[in-house]
């Protein structure tokens, strides 16, 4: 009678184990995941376009970003030469994109950023240079991307200044995923891993709270 009970015993748990094998296979269940660490907050900049992005503009693809500035002499030349290496290696992903904010909107008018992309030769559609108010720049690395400490905004904005060599990963629902250093050679290594993990993930819709994007209050 034991023996009876126990084959019935295992022939559930090994029938449950194949019915849960069957529903989420294939599944994001069954995928590493990276940790959503925060979200995005609504944003609106504009391009090197002079068009306005918002976070409803890119939902839906993977991003890269960065804060830099075009007269930069020192970190950013080499944080987007090593950028520039992500925008061809994921040439053929449609939903991979790269978002760099300059951190001095007062030089870095919408025709400057337009004539620095052109210098890199990249595509607008595939890596969007954005300005807008310092304040709103300031707040979006530091509340948003994680890329900067907050406390240094205690001083007035214009004592301030963002000089960050961190990229920032995003996935396609607004949720950052990891903070990278964009010259360091491992860094760099894994951040291509792991977008190359975040764009398996299914994508259902960015997050929304009351309507609006996903908003965690700071």
């Amino acid at each position: 009678m034991m023996k009876k009970l126990l084959y019935y015993a295992v022939f559930f748990v090994v029938l449950l184990g194949g019915f849960y094998l069957a529903l989420f296979w294939g599944t994001d269940w069954w995928r590493k995941k990276l940790p959503v660490i925060n979200d995005v907050k609504e944003f609106a900049f504009v391009s090197q376009q002079g068009d306005t992005i918002t976070n409803r503009n890119v939902a839906g693809r993977v991003q890269v970003v960065e804060f830099f500035f075009t007269t930069c002499k020192g970190i950013c030349p080499k944080m987007n030469t090593n950028m520039l290496v992500l925008y061809k290696e994921f040439a053929g992903e449609p939903d991979f994109l790269i978002l760099s904010h300059t951190v001095d909107p007062g030089t870095d008018s919408v025709a400057r950023l337009k004539q620095y992309g052109d210098s890199l030769q990249i595509s607008p559609e595939r890596w969007l240079l954005l300005t807008g108010t310092k304040e709103k720049l300031y707040e979006a690395a530091r509340k948003s991307y994680l890329l900067d400490d907050q406390n240094n905004e205690q001083a007035a904005i214009e004592e301030q200044f963002i000089h960050t060599q961190l990229f920032a990963l995003v996935d396609r629902a607004g949720g950052v995923r990891g903070i990278y250093d964009g010259l360091d050679e491992k860094e760099l290594k894994k951040l291509r891993k792991d977008i190359r993990l975040v764009m398996t993930e299914r994508y259902s819709g960015p997050r929304f709270v009351n309507g609006i994007f996903q908003n965690n209050p700071n």
